[in-house]
């Protein structure tokens, strides 16, 4: 689950809230480690306690079985053990002598173990106030005459020392956080300056300078997974910016020649009225307005290609494409345009661009052939397989692959003069990439044949 983060908050700097989260981590298991020692050290130092009460009553029990009881037990080397024996009528029979003359003080039952102490934390004895000790009790003495020797140290020693710890760590918890949080601070500071450093680099980076590239740490970490990530990025924008610029370039050389043949023609008649033979004139304009309608044309569809529009898919049937495309250039040439291999095939795909490409590929096939194109179409392990064939000179193998960038042209036969604007496999080939499809040149012999494959469905 994501927890939310305020909005004055993550308008702070990174290496604010980087520092604030460390010191709180930091003040956290400082607080944390300080506590566990504590109650780690209280448990052993009462444990020590609890340890050398039972050993006391173990001495003075092991005296009693021997018969040497005294009626005042001699004190220890501080004077602050209390002990008394008591036997089953709850009568003192002997004690230290910091409790002489005191009545039965211990009322709880012996230890059951003779191997661990089990001691009692008991209060009120009339020695030094109300302090708190820690009291066992072990039997000792024949079965004719049990008795019970009861040994109780004090904890104000130990209480002591804890608050002397606690007063420390008071101090020190704090000033540790504070010291370890500058720490923090400098040490993260340090490692964004290369992150700062990149910023300023990739700041300096313009739209006509996108040749330069940022510096690249030597480690192989984050920071320098992102300079490469961010140099990748600058060489894409750099090829892209490039290839932008260059087709600007090209659409406006296209586009000069059939202006200038245009206004050439039209400035001869307007200055010579009376020569202007219409006739003749007419139809060299018309071709040349064409011209320039189907350029224009092909640079609104790239354009909008390149801007990645949602094609609206559906299912289409690819055949009634073709044979309505078929039919409309047999309508516009003489050659003969074979379509006896055009067999059913559905795919998932934009009718209207698919349309598109079946026409450039045709127009394409008509510009170049001598006397017939053959068109084929068939579905086979889930493909369906457009293949359109002309009996042309053919595209030399070196650039197949070149003949679907843009504007290009090739040397020979397919030149300007032919009417292509060096756009329509272009085209082509973006509409069909677009489909998961591929589109590649073959052999013929004579002539080419361009191929399209595209994902089919089931009809």
């Amino acid at each position: 689950m994501r927890i939310p983060v305020p909005a004055w908050w993550a308008r702070r700097s990174l290496r604010l809230r980087l520092t604030a989260a460390a010191a709180l981590m930091i003040t956290a298991a400082l607080v944390g480690a300080s506590l566990l020692l504590g109650v780690w050290l209280r448990m052993s130092l009462i444990g020590g306690l609890d340890q050398t009460a039972f050993d006391k009553a173990q001495v003075i029990a092991a005296n009693i079985e021997t018969g040497r009881l005294p009626h005042t037990l001699p004190a220890s080397s501080k004077g602050v053990t209390a002990v008394q024996v008591i036997d089953a009528r709850h009568i003192v029979r002997s004690s230290s002598a910091n409790l002489a003359g005191k009545p039965a003080l211990f009322a709880f039952p012996p230890a059951t173990s003779s191997s661990a102490p089990q001691a009692h934390s008991v209060h009120g004895l009339p020695l030094t106030g109300d302090d708190t000790w820690r009291a066992v009790g072990i039997a000792a003495g024949p079965d004719r005459d049990p008795m019970t020797v009861y040994v109780a140290v004090p904890t104000e020693a130990v209480e002591h020392n804890l608050a002397m710890l606690t007063g420390a760590l008071a101090i020190g918890v704090p000033l540790a956080a504070t010291v370890l949080t500058g720490v923090v601070w400098l040490l993260t500071g340090r490692a964004l300056r290369p992150v700062e450093a990149l910023r300023s680099q990739a700041a300096e980076i313009t739209v006509s300078d996108l040749g330069r590239r940022l510096d690249v740490p030597p480690a192989d970490d984050a920071l320098g997974r992102l300079a490469r990530t961010l140099n990748d990025l600058l060489a894409r924008l750099d090829a892209s910016t490039q290839r932008q610029r260059e087709f600007v370039a090209d659409a406006a050389h296209e586009l000069r020649s059939p202006l200038s043949s245009l206004h050439t023609q039209l400035e001869v008649a307007v200055r010579h009225p009376g020569s202007a033979d219409w006739s003749t004139r007419g139809p060299a304009l018309i071709e040349e307005s064409e011209r320039l309608s189907r350029l224009v044309d092909d640079l609104v569809r790239l354009a909008r290609l390149d801007a990645r529009p949602r094609l609206r898919k559906r299912p289409v049937d690819l055949d009634e494409i073709v044979f309505h495309e078929v039919f409309r250039v047999r309508l516009s040439t003489s050659l003969l345009v074979d379509q006896h291999a055009v067999s059913a095939a559905r795919v998932y795909g934009d009718g209207e661009a698919l349309a598109r490409v079946v026409r450039n590929l045709l127009d394409n096939a008509i510009r170049y052939a001598v006397d017939r194109i053959v068109v084929s179409l068939g579905v086979r392990d889930g493909t369906a397989t457009l293949v359109v064939a002309d009996d042309g000179p053919g595209i030399p193998e070196a650039d197949r692959r070149r003949v679907f960038e843009r504007f290009t042209r090739l040397d020979g036969a397919r030149a300007r003069d032919t009417g292509g604007s060096g756009l329509g496999l272009a085209i082509a080939h973006e509409v069909i990439t677009a489909h998961n499809g591929h589109i590649h040149i073959e052999d013929h012999h004579p002539g080419a044949r361009i191929v399209v494959r595209i994902p089919a469905t089931d009809l």
